[in-house]
């Protein structure tokens, strides 16, 4: 196997950075980051608590009044060079990304280093666009608004695309004039480690800080911290609850990007000899099975047309049963690793229990380690219907319910049956179905014909327990990250 080295953060730097120095622990606990592959230890990080965020916040607090006062373009400036920095060294940052995620480095953390870059470059390029408004109150009244930063904001990121997310909490933050306290996953936290070494010695003391530690320790300390006036978290629906909870108590505001459970319809007219592989493939990427399935917007409850089931499912599973599992760092897999024994676990229990219920696998098996690693096996089942278990919670891995349908208006009602709201996929070349689709399905981002990942510029976000706000566009931005402040003026 092609197992090429990675560089970690450079030693001693796996700490927290507070006011731009880095930090240990005044208690000296630390973590350990293993590789999930190979289930070794890879190092050991802070384990940041209470009293790393009150010093984070405290620095952003000191910083944020000159930051928010440089203008746009410098801030932007800043963004931009990060993103350079980045392209520069994205290929050995993928494969830190590869080795504590499991997120296969041909194809998934390459590109990750890539797009995290495009997120840095992108606000660095739009941060000007932060442009206020004149309002005609009448003779004798001048009145305009402008956009004001929150003030110090407090992201928190997971495992599953740490590099990628990291760097959209931090363009949307800095963007806009604010200060930030990012605190990223235990599991995966090196690659956004690794970015804060680059970005060490571009931006003032203060302005960008990072805590390493557990969720229940730093994560919520973070959360609840009266010094943050904005909560961005991006998370589990459970945990996105509790953070909700503690921003209410103090009416700050909060960004929730939280789980999915997403629709993938398929209609007949996809599947004509000329697009069924390309329709075949479209639902395998919706599936996000290159991920392992820990994607919060995988196309997990497919939805097939009775009339060509048996025409698409063998083509799905034939294409998914063709995958490479292995290693995250060999560049022959196609498939890395789950990132844990705790989330590989419980995959194994969801599909262990449709299987005593009596579904069927169209492909796949009851999973379990093909070597060493946390390695799964794409599975897709059929045989159920979207009342169990398995087809309404997420199961945050390579795990495909296909169940059959006639009638559109019956399928509809299956596809929005679900208390998430976040994606959804719908396979179609009719214009009219599309329109009326579209506007159909309960989901704040939906995509026809494709299943790829988030674009740099297209407002994202979830609606009923899949979240609350966007991110990814200066539209975003400036709704959650600024307000607008009203002068009137008596002249």
């Amino acid at each position: 196997m092609a197992l090429l080295n990675y560089t970690l953060p450079t030693e001693g730097l796996a700490g927290s950075f507070i006011d731009g120095k880095w930090h240990w622990p005044d208690s000296g606990e630390k973590l350990a980051v293993e590789n999930p592959s190979r289930r070794e230890v890879i190092c050991e990080i802070g384990r940041g608590t209470k009293t790393e965020i009150d010093l984070a916040v405290a620095a952003a607090e000191r910083a944020r009044r000159d930051w928010s006062a440089r203008p746009a373009s410098e801030r932007g400036a800043m963004l931009t060079e990060l993103g350079n920095r980045l392209s520069t060294h994205a290929e050995e940052i993928a494969r830190v990304l590869a080795a504590e995620s499991g997120n296969a480095v041909r194809t998934q953390s390459r590109g990750e280093a890539a797009g995290a870059a495009g997120v840095l470059k992108y606000y660095g390029g739009v941060a000007v666009e932060q442009k206020g408004e004149t309002l005609p109150l009448g003779p004798g009244i001048f009145s305009y608004a402008t956009r004001e930063p929150l003030g110090v904001v407090g992201s928190i990121i997971p495992w599953n695309s740490p590099l990628q997310l990291g760097a959209v909490k931090i363009s949307m933050a800095l963007a806009t004039g604010n200060c930030l306290v990012l605190k990223p996953a235990e599991d995966a936290p090196l690659a956004v480690l690794r970015l804060v070494e680059l970005a060490a010695d571009i931006f003032p003391p203060g302005v960008f800080n990072v805590v390493t530690g557990l969720g229940e320790e730093a994560g919520a300390a973070l959360a609840s911290h009266p010094g943050i006036a904005k909560v961005s978290f991006t998370g589990s629906s459970e945990v996105g609850k509790l953070v909700a909870h503690s921003t209410a108590d103090r009416i700050a505001n909060v960004t929730l990007e939280l789980g999915g459970k997403s629709p993938c319809i398929i209609f007949p007219d996809a599947c004509t000899p000329e697009r069924i592989d390309a329709t075949a493939q479209g639902v395998v990427n919706a599936m996000r099975f290159a991920r392992q399935g820990q994607s919060c917007t995988a196309g997990s409850r497919l939805f097939v047309h009775a009339s060509v089931w048996d025409d698409l499912m063998p083509r799905v599973a034939e294409k998914a049963a063709a995958m490479t599992v292995g290693d995250a760092l060999d560049e022959d897999s196609d498939i890395g690793a789950v990132v844990n024994a705790e989330r590989y676990d419980e995959i194994c229990a969801f599909v262990a229990e449709a299987e005593a219920q009596g579904a069927t696998f169209l492909t796949g098996e009851t999973p379990t380690t093909t070597d060493a690693g946390f390695h799964p096996i794409p599975t897709i089942l059929t045989g159920l219907d979207n009342s169990w278990r398995i087809a309404r919670e997420e199961v945050f891995g390579p795990v495909l319910i296909a169940i059959p349908w006639k009638d559109e208006a019956d399928m509809i009602a299956l596809a929005n049956d679900t208390h998430y709201g976040l994606a959804a996929f719908i396979f179609t070349h009719d214009m009219s179905t599309i329109i009326r689709m579209t506007r159909a399905i309960d989901a704040g981002w939906v995509q026809v014909n494709q299943g790829g990942g988030q674009i740099p510029g297209m407002s994202y976000g979830g609606i009923k327990q899949s979240g609350m706000g966007s991110e990814y566009s200066i539209e975003g931005a400036l709704e959650a990250y600024t307000f607008r402040k009203c002068v009137t003026v008596a002249i």
